[in-house]
């Protein structure tokens, strides 16, 4: 019984973890364009949360890095509400420029270890 109850709980746990490297939801497949920037952003997010924990980047960096974020995050959904909800090419590609610009800085700030 112990075994089997192990055997179906590791079965379940592989599952799991494997569900979302082969099934996008119905919004990202509807939005790819708007769904790679919000992916960059959270990769960003988690990068400003590491240099935070490992004393690479203080406080106020991070605030205003978060603060550029929330900026590019409400002009992504500003462009989409005209477009009945999608990005155009020309969109994304402002939205990348702008997101690269924040990735360097974060790097940059980062490399500098506070």
């Amino acid at each position: 019984m112990i075994k089997s109850t192990l055997m179906m709980l590791v079965v379940a746990a592989t599952t799991l973890c494997a569900l979302p490297s082969f099934a996008d939801t119905r919004w990202e497949q509807a939005h790819p364009r708007r769904d790679q920037v919000n992916d960059r952003l959270a990769n960003q997010r988690d990068r400003v949360h590491a240099g935070v924990q490992a004393g690479q980047l203080t406080r106020g960096e991070a605030r205003r890095i978060r603060r550029e974020h929330r900026a590019i995050r409400a002009e992504e959904r500003a462009m989409a509400a005209r477009h009945g909800g999608h990005l155009t090419r020309a969109q994304q590609g402002r939205l990348d420029r702008q997101e690269n610009r924040v990735s360097r800085q974060i790097e940059r700030e980062r490399r500098d270890g506070r």
